[in-house]
C-alpha cells in the first residue's frame, strides 16, 4: 500500500510528526519532511530515528508561512500529511499573532499547494481543543466549535479552510481531529511528561486544573488514525476524530503516575498553571464511532500500558527536560 509512495509530512520534527514519519519509512513510502529553519541545523525528534530511518528522508526546511517553500515541498508528492503548527496554548496567550499567522496561514499555503500539484491526498490535522469545554459527551463531530484560545480559534480557522478547498475545489481532504496524544518523544509542555518527570525526580508536582478532563490516546494509535485516513475512500471531505473514547481527570491521571512511578510526592496547584476561567476547557471526551467506521480504526494500547512505555523513555532521556518549569 506505501511500498513507493511519495510522502510529505509537515511539522515531522514535533512529536506525533517524527512517530508518523517513521512508520511511514518502515512502511516502504518515499519520505519527505518539512520542518522549521533554525540556524543550528536542528531536526528536532527526528534526531531520534535510527539512522537507517533518517538516512531514507528528504528533508526541507523553511517557514510554513512562506509560500514558495511549501510548494517547492509539496510538488511531486502523492500524500501530504500536514501537521506543521503552533500547538502551545499558554504560548498562544502571549503570542497570539505568530500562532495565528502560523496555523491559519500555513494551513492555506498547504491546501494551495496541493491544489496546484493536484496530490491524491491531504490529511490535515486538528485538534480536539476546537471544541472547547464539552457541551455534551461523548464529542462527535457535529459538536460546536468554540474558540477558548488563539491556538484552538486558529485550528478553526485552519479545519475551516480545510473544508472549504474541498468544498471550492474538490481537493480530496481529509482533517484528523486528535484527542490528547503522548507517548515517547512528547515534550514537557504536555501534563504527562509534566507528571512523569516530576514524579521521577521531586517531591512536589505542580499542577494546573486537577479537575478537567481528558481523553488520552497513545502516539502509536494515533499515527494509524493518520495513515488510514491517508487511504480510506470515505474518508475524503470529512472531518473524523480520534479519541480513546474514555476520559479521566487530571487528578486521577497524577495518581497513576505516582502509582507508575513509585512516587510519594505532593500534588500542589500552579497558579502560573491555571488557563483563564473562560479559556479552561473542561471536558474533553471523543466519540470514535466514525473513525472505527470510515478508517476502520480503534485505540490498542491502554492508558495504563502507554503510561508505562512513556514513563520507560523519559527515565532514560531525563538530561532533556527542565523538571518543574512550566513550559509553553
Amino acid at each position: 500500500m506505501w511500498k513507493g509512495k511519495k510522502v510529505l509530512v509537515t511539522g515531522a520534527g514535533g512529536f506525533i510528526g517524527s512517530h508518523l514519519t517513521e512508520a511511514l519509512v518502515q512502511a516502504g513510502a518515499d519520505v519527505r519532511v518539512f520542518i522549521r529553519y533554525n540556524s543550528r541545523d536542528g531536526r528536532g525528534n527526528l534526531d531520534d530515528l535510527k539512522s537507517s530511518v533518517l538516512d531514507q528522508i528528504e528533508i526541507i526546511t523553511g517557514d510554513l508561512r512562506d509560500a514558495d517553500v511549501i510548494d517547492r515541498a509539496v510538488k511531486g508528492n502523492e500524500v501530504v500529511f500536514h501537521l506543521a503548527a503552533l500547538v502551545g496554548i499558554p504560548y498562544s496567550y502571549k503570542n497570539p499573532r505568530e500562532v495565528v499567522e502560523t496555523n491559519v496561514l500555513g494551513t492555506f499555503n498547504i491546501l494551495i499547494a496541493g491544489r496546484d500539484h493536484e496530490v491524491s491526498r491531504v490529511v490535515s490535522t486538528s485538534t480536539s481543543e476546537v471544541y472547547g469545554s464539552a457541551q455534551y459527551v461523548p464529542i462527535d463531530e457535529q459538536h460546536p466549535l468554540q474558540g477558548q484560545s488563539p491556538y484552538s480559534a486558529s485550528k478553526i480557522g485552519a479545519d475551516k479552510l480545510a473544508e472549504s478547498f474541498y468544498a471550492s475545489y474538490n481537493l480530496p481532504v481529509v482533517t484528523i481531529r486528535p484527542f490528547n496524544c503522548y507517548g515517547p518523544r512528547q515534550s514537557a509542555r504536555a501534563i504527562i511528561p509534566t507528571l512523569i518527570t516530576q514524579a521521577l525526580v521531586s517531591q512536589v508536582i505542580k499542577l494546573g486544573n486537577l479537575d478537567a478532563k481528558r481523553d488520552f490516546t497513545f502516539v502509536s494509535d494515533t499515527v494509524a488514525g493518520f495513515m488510514a485516513a491517508a487511504t480510506a475512500t470515505e474518508a475524503v471531505g470529512k472531518v473524523i476524530n480520534v479519541g480513546s473514547g474514555q476520559e479521566i481527570s487530571i487528578g486521577e491521571l497524577a495518581e497513576i503516575i505516582l502509582k507508575t512511578t513509585s512516587s510519594t510526592a505532593q500534588l500542589v496547584i500552579d497558579e502560573e498553571r491555571v488557563r483563564p476561567s473562560k479559556s479552561e476547557v473542561n471536558r474533553l471526551l471523543a466519540d470514535n464511532r466514525l473513525a472505527k467506521d470510515v478508517l476502520g480504526w480503534e485505540p490498542h494500547v491502554s492508558l495504563e500500558e502507554g503510561i508505562g512505555r512513556t514513563r520507560l523513555w523519559i527515565g532514560e532521556h531525563l538530561d532533556r527536560f527542565q523538571i518543574g518549569k512550566y513550559q509553553i
